[in-house]
C-alpha cells in the first residue's frame, strides 16, 4: 500500500475520542443523577411532603448539577467563551442544556426558599428536562458509534433516574423519617429498567456493526455494572423491604 493511501487508511480507522477528558464524564455523572434527583424530589413533594428531606434534594440536585457544568466549564481553553453556547438553540442539544440548568437554578432556588411543592414540582421537570438534554448531547456525536445509537438516550436516562431516585431514598433515610416503601420499590424497578436499557444499548451495538475495541471495552466493564449496578443494589433495596435495620447506612452505602 502507498504511503498516502496507508495514511488515510489510518485516519479512517476507528480510534477512542480523546476530545472529552474527566471533566466531561463529571458533567454527565453529576449533572445525570443531579436531574435525577431532582424529578424524584418534585414528584415525592406531590406525594408525601417532607420539608427537610425534600430540601436537602433540591439543593442537592442543584449542587451536582452545578458541580458537572463547573468541570466541564474549565474543561473549555478559554472559559468566558462558554457564553457563545447559548447562540445555537434552534440546533445544539449543549445550547439546549445550558438554558435548561438556568431554569433548574430559578426553579431550584424558589422551591427551596418557600417550600412550595408546586414549585418543587416544576424544578423537578427541569431536572428531568436537562437530564434528557444530557443524553441527546452524546446521541448527537454521530462520529462516535458507542453513543450514536437511540439507545444511548434510553440508557443515560435511566440511569440518571436511578440514581436520583437511590440518592433521595439516602436522605430520607439520613435527614426525614425514613425512605417509604414506595419509594424503595420504584428505586428497585429503576434497577431493573437501567439494566434492561444497558442490555437494549449493547444489543444494538452489536447489531449495528460497532468498532470491536469499543465493544471489548464495552464488554471488560459490563461484569461490574452487572453486580455493583445492579445485583447488590437490588439486593440491599429487597433487604430493606424486608425489614433489614439501619435503612439509612445502607441506603447511603447503596
Amino acid at each position: 500500500m502507498k504511503p498516502a493511501a496507508l495514511r488515510a487508511a489510518q485516519l479512517a480507522a476507528p480510534k477512542q475520542q480523546r476530545n472529552w477528558d474527566w471533566r466531561a464524564a463529571a458533567n454527565f455523572i453529576c449533572g445525570g443523577a443531579g436531574g435525577g434527583l431532582l424529578l424524584c424530589a418534585g414528584l415525592a413533594s406531590l406525594v408525601a411532603p417532607a420539608r427537610g428531606a425534600i430540601l436537602v434534594a433540591l439543593l442537592m440536585g442543584m449542587g451536582l448539577i452545578g458541580l458537572g457544568l463547573t468541570c466541564v466549564w474549565f474543561e473549555i481553553g478559554r472559559p468566558w467563551r462558554a457564553l457563545n453556547v447559548y447562540r445555537h438553540i434552534a440546533t445544539s442539544w449543549m445550547t439546549r442544556e445550558a438554558v435548561v440548568a438556568l431554569a433548574v437554578f430559578a426553579g431550584g432556588l424558589a422551591a427551596a426558599v418557600t417550600g412550595s411543592a408546586a414549585l418543587a414540582f416544576l424544578a423537578g421537570i427541569c431536572g428531568a428536562a436537562f437530564l434528557y438534554s444530557q443524553a441527546r448531547i452524546l446521541r448527537a456525536n454521530k462520529g462516535i458509534p458507542a453513543w450514536r445509537q437511540q439507545a444511548t438516550v434510553a440508557l443515560l436516562v435511566a440511569t440518571g433516574l436511578a440514581e436520583g431516585c437511590a440518592l433521595l431514598a439516602a436522605v430520607a433515610g439520613v435527614v426525614g423519617p425514613g425512605a417509604p416503601n414506595a419509594l424503595l420499590l420504584v428505586l428497585l424497578a429503576l434497577v431493573g429498567l437501567r439494566a434492561l436499557a444497558w442490555r437494549r444499548y449493547r444489543g444494538a451495538l452489536g447489531s449495528t456493526g460497532a468498532p470491536p475495541a469499543a465493544l471489548r471495552a464495552l464488554d471488560e466493564f459490563a461484569p461490574r455494572l452487572f453486580w455493583f449496578g445492579g445485583i447488590l443494589p437490588a439486593l440491599a433495596v429487597v433487604a430493606l423491604l424486608l425489614g433489614l435495620p439501619g435503612r439509612g447506612v445502607v441506603l447511603v452505602a447503596t
